[in-house]
C-alpha cells in the first residue's frame, strides 16, 4: 500500500463544495498559471484562502455564496501570495468580515503591493545577474510591473495577528496555529485535534515541491534550511492525519511526505557537490541541471530563486566554498 493516500479522488468543480470533515468544506479556485488551481476551505462563518483577486474567482465565489454560505465574519490567510490573498479585501469589504493572519504575511503582502522595501522585479533581477542569469533570459523577464498588484488589487489595512502556538475557535472546533519558514516569511498552518486535519498551505503539498527560493529583500538567506527544518514539524502531528493542501488533493500521510521532499531535496544537493567538483559554477549555469525541463519566464524567475536557495543551503552548511568573479557573478565550488 502507498504511504501516501487520497480519500477523495475528484476535485470539486469551480463554484462547487466537498465536504472533507465535519464542517470542513473544500473549493477549488482556477489560476492563470501552470499550476492552474488552489484549494480553498469553508469552515463555518470563516474561509480560509482566497484565491487571486479577478473577476472570474470574484464571480465563482458568488455562485459558492449562493449555495452554501451567508454570513462570512472572517477570513483567514496561509500567507500573502496572491493566489492566496487575492481577494482578501474584497470579501473583507462584501461581509464586513475581519482578516486574520501572521504579522510577517500581513506587513509583506503590503509591501509587495506597493512594490516598497525592495520587492521589485527589477531588485529581483538585479540578484540574479550577480548569480549568473544571462542577459537574454534576464531582458525577457525585465519590465514586467507588478505582477503582485494585477492579481492582489487592494489588501486591508487592519488586521487580527496568529502568533505560533495561538488556538483559534473556527466553526466548532479548535484550531492550533503552528508556523512555518522558507516558502514564505511567517507561513500559517491550523491543526484541528478533533478532526485530526491540518491545513498545510503551501508548506506540505501532495505531489510537487514547494518553491523556496532567495529573493531581494534578503539576498544572502538561507531559506531552505527554514524550510526543511519547518515540515519535519508536521511529524509532531499523526501519522494519519488528513493534510489539506493548496494544491493538489488532501492527502493522509504526512510523515512519508516529508520524508519524499527531504529526499527530493538531498538528491538536488548530491547533483550539485557532483556538478562542482572541478568548476566553479554559478545558479544561473546550474539551472539545467536541477531542472530538467525547458523553462519559461515566468518559471525561469522562481526556479533561479530556488538555485540560489541551494547553493546557499550546501555553501551554509560548509560544504562549498564561493567567490565573486571580475565579473561580478558569484560562483560555487566544492571544498
Amino acid at each position: 500500500m502507498s504511504p501516501i493516500q487520497y480519500p477523495y479522488l475528484d476535485t470539486p468543480a469551480p463554484g462547487a463544495t466537498l465536504e472533507v470533515a465535519p464542517g470542513v468544506r473544500w473549493l477549488s479556485m482556477p489560476l492563470p498559471f501552470q499550476l492552474d488551481h488552489i484549494n480553498l476551505w469553508l469552515i463555518g462563518d470563516t474561509i480560509v484562502d482566497t484565491g487571486i483577486g479577478d473577476e472570474r474567482t470574484r464571480a465563482l465565489w458568488k455562485k459558492v455564496f449562493e449555495t452554501n454560505h451567508s454570513e462570512i465574519r472572517r477570513i483567514i490567510l496561509t500567507h500573502y501570495h496572491p493566489d492566496h490573498a487575492g481577494n482578501a479585501a474584497w470579501l473583507c469589504k462584501r461581509f464586513g468580515a475581519e482578516l486574520w493572519t501572521t504579522q510577517a504575511e500581513y506587513l509583506t503582502a503590503h509591501a509587495v503591493l506597493s512594490a516598497s522595501a525592495g520587492y521589485t522585479t527589477e531588485a529581483v533581477l538585479d540578484v540574479f545577474r550577480k548569480n549568473g542569469l544571462d542577459a537574454e533570459r534576464s531582458a525577457g523577464m525585465a519590465g514586467r510591473g507588478n505582477r503582485y498588484a494585477e492579481l492582489v488589487p487592494e489588501f486591508p489595512f487592519s488586521y487580527r495577528r496568529i502568533i505560533e502556538g495561538d488556538r483559534v475557535k473556527i466553526g466548532a472546533r479548535e484550531w492550533r496555529a503552528f508556523i512555518g519558514h522558507g516558502h514564505a516569511p511567517e507561513h500559517l498552518s491550523l491543526y484541528c485535534e478533533a478532526l485530526n486535519v491540518v491545513i498545510a498551505g503551501d508548506m506540505l503539498l501532495s505531489t510537487i515541491s514547494t518553491n523556496v527560493s532567495v529573493w531581494s529583500i534578503d539576498p544572502e538567506g538561507d531559506p531552505l534550511r527554514l524550510f526543511l527544518e519547518s515540515i519535519a514539524r508536521y511529524r509532531e502531528l499523526p501519522e494519519d492525519v488528513l493534510v489539506l493542501p493548496s494544491h493538489g488533493k488532501p492527502f493522509r500521510g504526512a510523515h512519508a511526505r516529508v520524508a519524499q521532499l527531504e529526499a527530493h531535496h538531498q538528491a538536488h544537493f548530491r547533483k550539485l557537490l557532483d556538478e562542482l567538483k572541478d568548476d566553479a559554477r554559478s545558479a544561473g549555469e546550474l539551472l539545467a541541471l536541477l531542472f530538467r525541463r525547458p523553462l519559461d519566464a515566468h518559471q525561469t524567475f522562481f526556479a533561479m530563486g530556488e538555485a540560489i536557495a541551494h547553493l546557499h543551503y550546501l555553501y551554509y552548511a560548509g560544504r562549498l566554498k564561493r567567490a565573486s568573479g571580475a565579473d561580478g557573478i558569484m560562483r560555487y565550488a566544492t571544498r
